[in-house]
């Protein structure tokens, strides 16, 4: 599906600068916008006025695609129309299935053609290596539409690459979205992208600080496990108002979760873009208690079975977590299950003392979504076959059905979830990014689902 996008105009495609040279460059921008204007009418542009982003990628999509001449916006780090449409014309072109995904498989390409790229410029002359060099592409968005359409921000994108430490360099740019009930007013985007080792991007932290506007709000998006021992985190952590992550992409869910709800012990306000996919599970899960009929029902609710995608248990654990939290459950115990289904049974004791349990199974899908470790189903029961509790919420038929035929006798309440078009991380970052108080729900959830997943640690 073709992604359809507002038109953008440039006040400034990428630009190679000097470390020194990042702050004058974008006054520059300002001070010579609309000079050339032969009309004398250009439409008002709005610098960057609302907050700055940090955003931390570790992951060389972006810059493989541009060295091997398949994309031609920013590296931001933020994915986007501009990303996919790049990665799909990459993958056509070296025979990759078209997923418009930055696939392992992508990757691996990628890097390779890159290899072959630089060893080819090196034997014809050249010093081996290859030019990041950019040609805007008015066809499609700044990659960071979703957010600089709504907000004048600005975006500072740490690239760490691997390789020889050759310092950081640095490039600039601005964007402006145009859109049809505004044409009169363009919301800007400045961007400032710094790419370099990692020990090179921990030596110009401090500098990075510095780029943050004055007393906006700041906000690092930090797109790798969270480590306070990492250099740039720390710096960083420390100047931001709110730290971003996706717990979608933990490569390890149950250790990086444990470090996250660290880091709230510690003070550090976190929010997690994964998080904000569960709201409609767990909107239709409170719905099916409000009537007054069914409410106290809710306190008979002592099973509890949850399927997700198999490969990251963050969301499952994290709706447990939630539940528990609500319900004043305490867990107790763990026991886990390794094959096909990775299942984890937890149990807990409720606070008039009774035995809850808690089954969360990682199921193997031939067509594995765009979130890794999606739920897929999840089911509220009792022993007590008198009580009327049983509620089942899933997200396709086949998760219904398989709910459906562990339902026991006891008639269950049925709510599916409509697929939602907003759940990738760059429109939730931009829904975020307006609301970025601390979530006590959240908080009061991962500290339960912490205790859940020392439980398996102690085991």
């Amino acid at each position: 599906m073709t992604t359809q996008s507002a038109p953008i105009f440039s006040l400034q495609a990428p630009k190679d600068v000097s470390l020194s040279e990042i702050e004058g460059e974008l006054s520059k921008i300002w001070q010579s916008y609309g000079i050339d204007d032969d009309s004398g009418v250009m439409p008002a542009a709005t610098r960057a006025t609302t907050f700055s982003l940090i955003v931390y990628e570790p992951e060389e999509t972006q810059q493989l695609l541009t060295a091997l001449g398949f994309y031609s916006g920013p590296i931001d780090g933020i994915p986007g129309p501009r990303t996919e449409v790049a990665l799909r014309e990459a993958q056509k072109t070296y025979g990759l299935p078209l997923t418009g995904k930055a696939t392992a498989e992508t990757l691996t390409r990628l890097r390779e053609e890159l290899t072959k790229y630089v060893g080819s410029a090196a034997s014809d002359g050249g010093n081996g290596t290859s030019s990041l060099s950019y040609a805007l592409d008015t066809r499609s968005p700044a990659v960071a539409d979703a957010i600089a359409s709504r907000n004048p921000c600005r975006i500072i994108a740490l690239c760490p690459v691997a390789g020889e430490d050759e310092g950081v360099k640095a490039q600039v740019s601005a964007y402006c979205p145009i859109h049809k009930q505004s044409q009169t007013t363009l919301v800007c985007c400045e961007y400032i992208t710094l790419t370099g080792t990692v020990a090179a991007l921990e030596r110009v932290s401090g500098m990075v600080a510095a780029l943050l506007i004055g007393d906006l709000p700041k906000f690092l998006w930090w797109k790798a496990t969270p480590d306070p021992n990492n250099g740039v985190f720390k710096r960083l952590v420390s100047v931001c108002n709110s730290i971003i992550v996706d717990s979608s992409r933990f490569p390890e869910a149950e250790i990086d979760l444990l470090s996250t709800q660290e880091l709230l012990e510690s003070g550090v306000p976190v929010a997690d873009l994964n998080w904000r996919r569960l709201s409609a599970w767990q909107e239709l899960t409170a719905e099916a208690f409000d009537p007054p009929e069914r409410r106290a029902a809710l306190m008979e609710v002592d099973r509890v079975t949850i399927d997700y995608e198999k490969g990251n248990p963050a969301q499952a654990l994290m709706f447990l977590g939630w539940l528990a939290s609500r319900l004043h459950w305490r867990p107790t115990h763990i026991e886990q299950e390794e094959g096909d289904y990775d299942i984890k049974r937890i149990h807990f004791v409720a606070e008039d003392q009774r035995q809850v349990e808690a089954e969360l199974a990682g199921v193997p899908t031939a067509d594995v979504g765009e979130i890794p470790g999606d739920l897929i189903a999840l089911r509220l029961t009792s022993t007590n076959l008198k009580a009327d509790c049983c509620t089942v919420v899933c997200s396709e038929t086949s998760g219904c059905m398989r709910m459906e035929l562990g339902g026991g006798a006891q008639a269950c309440r049925f709510q599916q979830v409509t697929a939602l078009a907003d759940q990738k991380a760059e429109l939730l970052l931009s829904q975020q990014l307006q609301s970025w108080g601390r979530d006590e729900l959240y908080e009061e959830g991962l500290a339960v689902t912490a205790q859940i997943l020392k439980l398996g640690v102690r085991g």
